[in-house]
């Protein structure tokens, strides 16, 4: 299944500056020796912000056994090189950019020091290095002044509500020295300095009792003007589509935590196909307003096509916004038809993935029987 969505997402990447976002979720962990978990990463448009697909699966099981600290492995046996030459494959099916975007746990120098030349970096920085002029990372951008501010929105989370942050945008070169290591033959095959462009984003002027947002981020691509580091933030906040997915995938969508299968290889194979479907529903989800223009062929079969249609006759309306705006055979028309099904309106604010998901499994059981009915 992996493999087949692999496939198929290397079949939409020609041309394309594609962002490989990548994270590792946990799947079962009875806080102790045991853990159960699994690291995608998902290829999404670096310009019009559509997701392509799955470009990588990995599953990660613990069992307590001692683990060998990531220090004292040489690169090439490391989970994170494995990905990056993953995410390298997608330039020989013809991207014309790999960005390859993490949060903290891929600030490792080794990446920054031995990717492929096909790809480039962006992640959130985790050590406060000392550089090679003797500054520290988290410091270093405190005297300059900053190249301008930006207003985003920061969508709700975990204890905190959706709101509007004004950011002071701050930027410069950085040199990374080679970190000093256990295997110092091993360390000795690295580079002793790696330049990067550093961009650091600070909230200003937080609501009170609010923690302010603050990222330190490392690239690969060169920052020149506020333009540059405006692009490397949006880049870098496209990571909320991968959180967004393991939410479709846990409590609030498909709830896999809650299976109960002891086997390890059938509970994997449930995983997967749950996290292809929930690549899905965030594909129709990221092209809701037919934006980016995505076929129906991304997410639906094309024999799919007059059932769609049918249904959706049964669920238009006299107003407008009860009224499918969109081309038949395109994604966005699809998503229209399952966001109603789910009990989406057509009025007042987008519909969510938890609506289009529950109308995606709606639609799939219609369908199921309108097959049933041909063969009647």
């Amino acid at each position: 299944m992996i493999a087949t969505a692999v496939s198929r997402t290397a079949g939409f990447v020609a041309g394309r500056h594609v962002l490989v976002i990548q994270d590792t979720t946990s799947l079962r962990d009875d806080g102790d020796k045991y853990s159960h978990q699994l690291h995608p990463a998902i290829a999404v448009d670096a310009t019009d912000g559509a997701l392509l697909g799955l470009t990588s699966a990995t599953f990660l099981l613990r069992s307590g056994d001692k683990k060998v600290h990531r220090n004292q492995l040489r690169f090439d046996q490391k989970e994170s090189y494995r990905w990056l030459k993953e995410a390298a494959k997608l330039a020989a099916a013809g991207a014309a950019c790999v960005t390859v975007v993490a949060d903290r746990e891929g600030d490792i120098y080794d990446e920054f020091a031995l990717r492929p030349a096909e790809t480039e970096l962006l992640i959130r920085a985790q050590h406060d290095r000392v550089l090679a002029n003797g500054q520290r990372l988290y410091t270093c951008a405190d005297a300059l002044s900053e190249l301008g501010r930006e207003t985003i929105t920061l969508p709700s989370s975990p204890g905190r509500l959706a709101r509007d942050a004004v950011l002071a945008v701050r930027a410069c070169q950085v040199t990374l020295s080679r970190p000093k290591r256990n295997l110092a033959a091993e360390a000795a095959k690295l580079p002793p300095s790696v330049v990067l462009s550093f961009v650091e984003a600070r909230e200003i002027n937080p609501p009170t009792g609010v923690i302010p947002a603050h990222w330190r981020l490392l690239t690969t691509h060169a920052v020149n003007s506020l333009a540059d580091a405006k692009q490397i933030i949006r880049f870098y906040r496209e990571r909320w589509t991968i959180e967004q997915m393991f939410r479709v995938m846990k409590t609030k969508g498909f709830d896999i935590e809650a299976v109960r299968m002891a086997d390890e290889t059938p509970f994997e194979n449930l995983t997967a196909a749950t996290l292809i479907a929930a690549i899905q529903v965030l594909q129709m989800v990221r092209d809701r307003e037919g934006n980016a223009r995505r076929p129906l062929q991304d997410v639906f079969d094309p024999a799919d096509q007059p059932v769609l249609e049918a249904v959706c006759a049964t669920l238009e309306g006299r107003t407008a916004p009860q009224q499918n705006p969109h081309a038949k055979g395109s994604l966005a028309y699809a998503t229209w038809v399952c966001a109603r099904l789910g009990g989406w309106t057509g009025y007042y604010r987008p519909p969510g993935p938890i609506v289009i998901l529950q109308g995606f499994l709606r639609f799939k059981a219609i369908h199921h029987g309108w097959k049933l009915g041909r063969l009647v």
